[in-house]
């Protein structure tokens, strides 16, 4: 397993606050070091470097939103905190408001790191040559530049077209250089590759003493991919819902004309990223075992947290880990290094996602999926067959992965002396009557990425499967008729550890239609709990009727069989503005040129 991280972040300690990351010039006295003698010393240009990284989401911490993590998978149709507080409750509401701290969150580091990106790439190449040598500045600068992208690439994800800043502006800059409209999105997306373009130029292909966690040129490849495949969905491309959005000016932001090139594009940078990376620098991760089943799911579940194993592309290294709190349940009477809160729980929309072990949704004839009654069954994490609700029982690897559903043995049993097994009926160690708070809403909980070991851990995310269901998607919309979707798809498919497409169990979808189908399916399984569905719907324009509505789960309010009764636990509301957050209304107020997105 490869160890080594980013070493100047541990280092200096400044990953281990993203607020002191994002005041480290700030608090240095200005009678003591001023910003050229930074440029003086390694030490203190590898910190700069630092702080700038140091704004890259934590997605471990989403349920306070700390240190730049996003509502994203309780935003989602996939599941639903407990807690009222965590952000993603206002988006199912649709209460939330352009004045709300979180909007502006990301708003404010975003450009703040944007900001220290560009200052560092102007003063580089003026740094100490006995400290900081030629090679290095030009790699630095590298790093930097792909940074200053992805922060961009960030913020177009959630507002759509931003202000595109390439100066530092001083603080007596003039209103005109200061008050800036919004760029077109498509100039935002070129300016994005051609950044990560140039960047790539100076980038190593593996980390640098084996610094894993810095830019590398398979990383800025991948965004590139992500960017272009975001360009070319039905949420930008196109959308006649945006095609009066203009600047003052009459400047429309959004092409409202479709695109097909689009996705050629998208599809192309797939294709060189595959050309150039796989298998030689990444490649699918597969944990060998002779049971075949019992292969898929553990190369399923541990390649999340298998650091840097070849199928991490990009990941947060020395991240805090919240969410293990959050998807590990209650399991009252069971010793403390066992016991959370359960919060964060699957809804069963995503439970009933997942497939057979056949390789057949639940709904399709020969699934052999049953709807009521119970069996003796032995799940991939469990050492002996429990009765087991016959719903859970012969699904897919990956739902094992994904969900803790009642009656799980815990990943993690440590030193008990009794089995811990996951009990969420209303007397269970994990049900209602242990905590109101501190329980499941839904009566399963997310399981995908819990680890024994959770402190100071490597976040992924963005991986090779993810790439490969990009290509696929990419090539359907624009060459329906290529092989290599069904080859990329299916490889995803085979790892999983279930029938390909195509095989004597499977027909192959047949047109494109049925073919996006597939696609989106699997991106919604593979990926789930990742972080990627909250954004895929949004783009795909299918939003606002896979997340509004009603939201089932587990009866949580009785104990024995009633338990298992289908249970209406909200209804959520999307409205059209709600696929693009709001500029921050303090944005709106200070800038005259600033317009807002449209339903805000």
């Amino acid at each position: 397993m490869r160890t080594k991280i980013l070493t100047i972040l541990v280092a200096s300690g400044l990953i281990l606050s993203a607020a002191s990351c994002s005041k480290f010039l700030d608090q240095i006295p200005d009678d003591v070091l001023t910003v050229d003698d930074i440029f003086q010393s390694k030490t203190y240009v590898d910190n700069y470097l630092a702080q700038i990284y140091a704004n890259i989401p934590n997605e471990l911490s989403q349920r306070l939103g700390e240190q730049f993590s996003g509502p994203w998978t309780a935003g989602s149709d996939e599941a639903k905190y407990n807690w009222d507080f965590n952000y993603a409750n206002n988006l199912n509401k649709s209460t939330w408001a352009t004045t709300d701290g979180t909007v502006s969150n990301f708003w404010d580091n975003f450009y703040k790191s944007i900001r220290n990106a560009t200052d560092f790439i102007d003063k580089i190449d003026g740094a100490n040559e006995q400290e900081v040598t030629p090679a290095m500045k030009t790699r630095y600068k590298a790093e930097a530049r792909a940074l200053r992208a992805m922060y961009y690439f960030w913020l177009v994800r959630i507002y759509g077209p931003v202000p595109l800043i390439q100066t530092v502006l001083p603080v007596d800059a003039p209103l005109d250089e200061v008050l800036l409209p919004r760029n077109s999105f498509d100039e935002c997306v070129q300016y994005i590759v051609s950044e990560l373009d140039q960047a790539y130029i100076d980038l190593p292909l593996t980390p640098v003493n084996n610094e894993y966690g810095r830019i590398t040129k398979g990383m800025v490849k991948a965004f590139k991919v992500e960017v272009l495949m975001l360009s070319a969905s039905p949420l930008f491309n196109g959308n006649p819902d945006y095609a009066g959005v203009t600047n003052k000016d009459g400047t429309a932001l959004f092409n409202a004309t479709y695109d097909e090139n689009k996705w050629k594009l998208a599809a192309d940078a797939a294709k060189a990223f595959l050309d150039e990376f796989v298998p030689t620098t990444y490649d699918l991760f597969v944990q060998s075992n002779a049971d075949p089943f019992m292969q898929a799911y553990l190369s399923t579940k541990n390649v999340m947290f298998t650091e840097w194993n070849k199928e991490w592309i990009f990941a947060r290294p020395n991240s805090m880990n919240r969410s293990q709190y959050d998807k590990t349940p209650k399991h009252v009477g069971y010793t403390t290094d066992v016991q959370g809160a359960g919060a964060l729980g699957v809804t069963q929309k995503m439970v009933d996602a997942y497939f057979m072990k056949n390789g057949l949704p639940i709904s399709s004839n020969g699934s052999g999926y049953q709807q009521s009654g119970f069996s003796e069954f032995q799940a991939p994490f469990d050492v002996k067959a429990r009765s087991t609700y016959n719903q859970w029982i012969n699904r897919e690897p990956r739902f094992y992965v994904g969900v803790t559903y009642n009656g799980s043995y815990w990943l993690n049993q440590s030193n008990n002396t009794k089995e811990v097994i996951s009990i969420f009926e209303l007397s269970g160690n994990s049900g209602r009557k242990q905590s109101t708070s501190d329980v499941s809403p839904t009566g399963y909980v997310v399981r995908k990425n819990v680890v024994t070991n959770s402190d100071n851990r490597g976040s992924v995310q963005l991986r090779l499967a993810q790439i490969y269901l990009d290509y696929a998607e990419a090539l359907n919309e624009y060459n329906p008729n290529s092989s290599d979707i069904l080859k990329y798809l299916n490889l995803i498919r085979e790892r999983a550890g279930i029938p390909v497409y195509g095989s004597a169990q499977i027909p192959a979808p047949s047109g494109q239609a049925a073919m996006r189908t597939a696609i989106r399916k699997e991106r919604q399984i593979e990926l789930a709990f990742e972080n990627t569905r909250y954004f895929d719907c949004r783009r795909w324009k299918t939003a606002a009727t896979e997340f509004a509505g009603e939201v089932y789960g587990m009866n949580m309010f009785v104990d024995g069989n009633a338990f298992y009764e289908k249970t209406l636990i909200e209804n959520r509301v999307f409205r059209q503005r709600d696929y693009l957050w709001p500029i921050p209304n303090a944005e709106i107020l200070k800038n005259e040129f600033m317009v807002q997105n449209p339903g805000w």
